[in-house]
């Protein structure tokens, strides 16, 4: 028997507290696989990991006859404290592996800039592994441009390539 067919996702809304288990749980998977972040671990707890962060947003969705479920996150935070720098922002998102293929990214990037432009952000940031395909592919049909390559930038401390210098992509999206 086939698995249940995910239906595109309802809407996108602010993170609250309560989504922390699943934003957790698919953060770890982007860990897991090795090309999303060099972090080896989602912080501990929902206050530590929201300090970090301007905004945080879901996508929510459901599979069929099931109730909603967050399918996915993106959350954006300052470059700098420093306040000419105030509108620069560099995010993060990350879809369940489940629910891959299915649009959650772009419905999640679409928000995210939204959100943005509503904050006074003027230059949204990313940095991606030249290895993570998917994501950059999102960010260049959303019209983020490649800024430069960070060379061996740093160490990567967990999973298949622990011990394995890692290039960054930087690339940036003018609001």
């Amino acid at each position: 028997m086939d698995a249940p067919s995910m239906r595109e996702p309802a809407r996108t809304r602010p993170a609250t507290a309560d989504d922390w288990p699943r934003i957790r749980d698919i953060y770890a998977a982007g860990i897991e696989a090795g090309d999303a972040t060099f972090e080896s671990a989602p912080p501990a707890t929902w206050d530590a990991f929201a300090a970090t962060k301007e905004f945080v947003l879901v996508a929510e969705g459901s599979t069929d006859g099931h109730a909603a479920d967050v399918l996915g996150w993106t959350g954006a935070a300052r470059v700098s404290a420093r306040e000419v720098y105030r509108g620069v922002a560099e995010h993060s998102l990350y879809v369940d592996p489940a629910a891959g293929g299915r649009g959650v990214g772009t419905l999640l990037m679409g928000a995210l800039l939204d959100a943005s432009r509503d904050r006074g952000i003027w230059t949204v940031q990313a940095t991606v592994f030249p290895e993570n395909l998917p994501s950059l592919a999102l960010h260049r049909k959303f019209g983020f441009r490649e800024v430069g390559r960070r060379e061996r930038i740093a160490l990567m401390a967990h999973g298949r390539l622990a011990g394995t210098w890692r290039d960054t992509v930087l690339l940036e999206l003018r609001l």
